[in-house]
């Protein structure tokens, strides 16, 4: 077995010290960053978002794969901006306003960094300000926003409103989720779409960037 499939291997089992260890190993043998990255880790988080949509695999297992690759991007990342590879696009998430509920948010954000995405994620209890301020900032391709309360999940539509009064809304696609979430209330709100679990958020984030 090769080194990048013992490495995704290691992933998809959560094993964050065998990854950190094939990873090194990796970049010692002269594998190419961009390889280590598109061959072990990405397709390894493939494997694990497959897994959770066919019930073999559940939040804990999801939580602890991603954790793992996280070990092997943070190694990875110099060398990744030193040879000039950029991500697929920028993913800047938060927890809306009165929300500090951050597992679910936290599981997008390692899952959307595992498919190769520059993620910003601005932590919890966020303001429509803060979402703004952050598109204007950084210039992401798309926008997430988290809520697990129905009281809350009021603050997704206030900051989309706030988003369109302020001009951004046009520059930025917006995606929602959480438990309460539905997709009737993102046609409400004019989202652009919405997710029930981080896997199905990475596949609707990929099929949101422009082409």
């Amino acid at each position: 077995m090769s080194i990048i499939e013992q490495l995704a291997e290691n992933v998809i089992a959560g094993n964050a010290a065998k990854v950190e260890e094939y990873t090194q190993s990796a970049l010692a043998e002269g594998l190419a960053p961009e390889e280590i990255l598109n061959k072990g880790l990405i397709a390894a988080m493939d494997v694990v978002g497959d897994k959770f949509r066919n019930n073999e695999f559940y939040v804990p297992e999801m939580l602890i794969a991603a954790r793992a690759m996280k070990a092997g991007i943070k190694l990875l990342r110099p060398r990744l901006i030193e040879t000039g590879i950029k991500p697929i696009g920028r993913f800047v998430i938060g927890t809306v306003k009165g929300d500090l509920h951050d597992i679910g948010k936290n599981l997008v954000s390692m899952m959307m960094e595992g498919a190769g995405f520059e993620v910003i994620d601005l932590g919890v209890d966020v303001s429509a300000d803060k979402f703004i301020a952050a598109v204007k900032e950084y210039q992401p391709h798309i926008v997430g926003l988290s809520a697990l309360l129905t009281t809350t999940m009021l603050n997704m539509k206030e900051t989309i409103t706030a988003m369109q009064a302020t001009g951004v809304r046009d520059q930025v696609k917006v995606v929602i989720g959480g438990a309460p979430v539905t997709r009737q209330y993102a046609d409400e709100i004019r989202a652009d779409g919405f997710a029930t679990d981080a896997a199905s958020a990475v596949d609707l984030a990929k099929g949101l960037l422009p082409a």
